[in-house]
């Protein structure tokens, strides 16, 4: 895969794919056997992005996450959710295409799906707000959780924003309140939740969607408190200072594991899930059913109240 947006640590590994490209146009067009320098570059290639993605620091894993060609929400969507009908609106002020809400079938299962959807390009980035939802978008997540609760569905979700909207408008119309309101709801619906982290989840407005009882996040996807930009502001004023922020965030898929904070890193394909979106996506919807195949086993308030408990444990095992 060619990616047009490179990351700094990864300039070799481009070169790499750039001499490999180039000698398969030249035995295009000049009809010569070039297979066994291919195959050479090829293992030298493989080698490199093994290593490099074997030792990312907390920072280079940050800009992974974040990375424009991994997969996101309408990726997952549309490639794991059978006739997906999207639902708009909040039913109060408006509908927001930050967040994503709709019903479909997950694997032959009924469900609601909900997620933040940052656009690939300037266009959709544009339309989605950068995956920044306001609160209508988590007044309608609160309305398609209650559609779920009224009709036993499932609800799988699918974490990727930087944060909530800090705009005055959205202050204005009720932020705080419209995030706290859907974290009631996601711990007081009846039926199993499943959020999985597939790039960055950030602040209140990731755990919104994200109060479940399972939770997964892809293996070089982060999920945080606040932005490590933001803390970096905070807590040492200077933004040269984020490497270190990003240290002190424990944020990685494998520090909140280690923290009991999430339930399985999800394996992406070597080199990031944006080397091959289809893979990940793939590794993705298998994770998501196992979990699901437990949790409708189970009884509505025994999910309730194990959804509450696992969380009363979070604080209990950090000395919150």
């Amino acid at each position: 895969m060619t990616n047009t947006h490179v990351l700094d640590f990864e300039k070799n590994i481009v070169e790499l794919e750039a001499k490999i490209e180039g000698l398969k146009l030249l035995a295009e067009d000049e009809d010569v056997d070039i297979s066994k320098e291919v195959k050479r570059l090829q293992i030298k290639l493989d080698r490199q992005v093994k290593n490099s993605y074997a030792n990312l620091t907390p920072w280079q894993k940050s800009q992974v996450a974040r990375h424009p060609e991994r997969p996101h929400c309408l990726d997952y969507v549309y490639a794991l959710i059978e006739d997906f009908t999207p639902l708009c609106g909040d039913r109060v002020f408006a509908d927001d295409e930050a967040m994503i809400g709709g019903i479909g079938r997950f694997k032959g299962i009924s469900v609601v799906v909900l997620g933040q959807e940052k656009g690939h390009d300037l266009d959709t980035r544009l339309k989605h707000n950068f995956g920044m939802a306001k609160p209508e978008g988590y007044r309608k997540a609160q309305r398609l959780m209650d559609m779920a609760n009224k009709f036993n569905l499932p609800v799988i979700t699918f974490v990727d924003t930087s944060g909530a909207f800090p705009g005055v408008e959205a202050e204005e119309r009720g932020q705080a309140e419209a995030i706290a309101s859907s974290i009631e709801k996601c711990f007081n619906i009846k039926t199993p939740i499943v959020s999985v982290v597939i790039g960055e989840g950030g602040s209140g407005g990731a755990i919104a969607i994200a109060v479940a009882n399972r939770i997964l996040m892809l293996e070089h996807s982060i999920y945080s408190v606040i932005s490590p930009e933001g803390c970096a502001s905070i807590l040492w004023r200077s933004a040269d200072k984020v490497k270190e922020a990003t240290e002190a965030l424990k944020l990685t898929a494998q520090d909140l594991k280690s923290f009991g904070v999430i339930d399985e890193i999800i394996n992406e394909p070597l080199g990031g899930a944006h080397r091959d979106p289809q893979v990940a996506i793939q590794s993705v919807g298998d994770a998501i059913l196992r979990h699901l195949k437990e949790l409708l086993s189970k009884s509505g308030g025994d999910l309730k109240k194990e959804r509450t408990e696992k969380f009363f444990a979070m604080g209990r095992n950090l000395g919150v």
